[in-house]
Order: structure tokens, then C-alpha cells, then sequence
């Protein structure tokens, strides 16, 4: 258990918040609860919490600020993704003062952008740079465009989600816990089966959410193909891990992992336009999810089914 003095007391709306310096399309960070019930369940408190897809790390942050867990694991492939981790957890002092002095302009937007684009970045600047123009455009994705317009005619200007001190208070924390962080850069395929064979196999939940199915090549850098969402569930079958995969609602992913428990939930989406979108969770064979353990957007237990039916829906949305 971490000590106390590592939680991170910052309060939004009223409450404690543990959440990630990044907003990403859909993140989960609003799941930590239900995996700290499910770490608890599970007798994994204080073990390792692993994510093949970090993105935002929204869930593995919270749950290693609250001591729910000893050590965390993240991986992205994605360059401008791997690159803020990197540099937040190498040199976060000076990640928090460029939150800090960066002033929040159409004109540094333009600056950040060429930064992003630029091949020779360093792993600073280009981790910056994606924490600067994540922060500042529409729903956060890479190559949009920044809230407010070009023009900053919008509701919302270019400074709505860039908070300084707040952001930088998260990222010094984030700092103060890298001795128990591990951070990878690797293909998620090989992730599961090069690097979690070296993780206790006892003491480990693995939570794998992959680019979405249906629109993913809208909203991240590398998406991934209908072969390839195939692939990395046949890399799942093999994982000997507890584990828990989560994915937009589509018949190809319930077919993918047919004979594996799963729930159905909702989350609100913002990625330009808001919505509640249809969720599916699948859970590996071992792992004890509890019958009173809720999702967002369920009323009961019924969602969580065995392959014995299928492809019946039962979440009420």
C-alpha cells in the first residue's frame, strides 16, 4: 500500500480526482471504481495493474494514487502517446513548469502542432507537444483542430480544458510515483506475449482496451484493422493472466471472444459529438466478478453472460 501522502488532493465538481493530464477518446478512466471493487474481489490489492493500450492511463493512475495497487504497467506504440509518458516520468519537474509558462494561444497551437508533425522531435518537446494540443483541441484528438476554431469564435476557447496548476499538480504526482511505474513502447501482441510472461501470473490484472472496432480510424493514430482486432484476441486466448478486455458493442468482437463472460454498459462519449455509447466487457475465465459489481449503464446483473447465450442484450440503455 502506498503511503497516504502520495494521493493526489485535487477536487473537481466536489470530488477527489486521481484522473490522467490526458483526455483521450474514449478513456475510461470513470471504470476505476468498478476495478478496485474487481482488484478486491480478487485478492490482487497491491499486485500489479497492466495496460497493453495505456492512451491516457486514466484507470492505472487512479489506482495506483489510491494505493489500491503496488505497481502499474503501461504500454502505447503510439510515438506522441509513449513520448508525454516518457517524459513525464524522466522529467516531470519540467513537464509541470511548461504547463505552467506555456501560454495558451492560437499561436502556440500552431507552434505545437509543427512539433508534433516534426520527425526529428525530441522526446520532450514531442511529449509536450502532445500534452499541449491533447489539452486544446476538439475532444482532444491529435490532429484535430482547437476548441474554439482557428478564429476562437466558439463557445469555448482554446484554454476550456487547460488548467495549469492542476494539470501540473497531477503531473508532479504522477512524478513522485515513477518508481512504480513501468512504461513500454511495444506492439500489443508482442506486449502480451514477450513482456507479461515475466509478470507473477497470481498478483496480476491485465485490462486491455483497444482502439475501437467500429470508428476507430477516426479517432486514433493507429487503429486497427478487422485482422488485427482478430489477431490480438487470439493473443488474449493465450494470455494466462487474469484479465479484461473492453470494446464498442459490435457483433465481429462478441464473436471474437464468443466463449468468454461479458457485461454490457454505456459511456458518454464527447469525440465530436456527445453521446452514450454502447460498451462490452469480456472477462477471462478465472477472474471472480461479483454479481452486485456494477457498470455504468447497468441496472442489474443480467449482461453478465456465459457463451450459452450468446448474443443476447440485456443491458437497459
Amino acid at each position: 500500500m502506498l503511503a497516504n501522502d502520495f494521493i493526489l488532493n485535487t477536487r473537481i465538481s466536489g470530488r477527489m480526482s486521481y484522473s490522467s493530464p490526458l483526455r483521450y477518446p474514449g478513456g475510461k478512466g470513470k471504470l476505476a471504481g468498478f476495478f478496485s471493487q474487481l482488484i478486491t474481489a480478487n485478492g490482487l490489492e497491491g499486485g500489479t495493474y497492466i495496460e497493453p493500450f495505456a492512451g491516457g492511463a486514466g484507470v492505472a493512475m487512479s489506482l495506483l494514487a489510491e494505493g489500491k495497487v503496488g505497481n502499474i504497467v503501461i504500454n502505447d506504440i503510439d510515438r506522441p502517446i509513449h513520448a508525454f509518458w516518457q517524459a513525464v516520468l524522466d522529467r516531470p519537474e519540467d513537464m509541470a513548469r511548461k504547463i505552467r509558462e506555456t501560454a495558451v494561444t492560437v499561436e502556440e497551437w500552431r507552434k505545437q502542432k509543427k512539433i508534433q508533425r516534426a520527425p526529428d522531435a525530441n522526446v520532450f518537446d514531442l511529449g509536450f507537444s502532445t500534452f499541449f494540443l491533447n489539452r486544446t483541441n476538439r475532444s482532444g484528438v491529435l490532429d484535430g483542430g482547437p476548441i474554439g476554431g482557428l478564429e476562437q469564435k466558439g463557445t469555448y476557447k482554446i484554454d476550456a480544458r487547460y488548467n495549469p496548476e492542476r494539470l501540473a499538480g497531477i503531473v508532479e504526482h504522477i512524478g513522485s510515483l515513477s518508481e512504480h511505474i513501468q512504461l513500454y513502447g511495444t506492439d500489443a501482441e508482442d506486449f502480451i506475449r514477450k513482456v507479461l510472461p515475466d509478470q507473477d501470473r497470481d498478483s496480476t490484472l491485465v485490462y486491455l482496451d483497444p482502439p475501437y472496432y467500429q470508428k476507430g480510424a477516426y479517432l486514433y493514430m493507429n487503429y486497427y484493422s478487422h485482422w488485427d482486432h482478430l489477431r490480438l484476441s487470439e493473443a488474449v486466448d493465450e494470455c494466462a493472466h487474469h484479465w479484461v478486455v473492453s470494446y464498442d458493442d459490435d457483433p465481429a468482437i462478441r464473436d471474437f471472444y464468443r466463449p468468454y463472460r461479458r457485461r454490457e454498459f454505456c459511456l458518454d462519449y464527447s469525440a465530436y459529438e456527445r453521446r452514450k455509447g454502447r460498451e462490452i466487457m469480456f472477462f477471462s475465465d478465472e477472474l471472480e466478478v461479483p454479481d452486485d459489481l456494477l457498470l455504468p449503464g447497468q441496472r442489474d446483473n443480467l449482461s453478465l453472460l456465459e457463451d450459452t447465450r450468446p448474443f443476447v442484450q440485456t443491458t437497459l440503455i
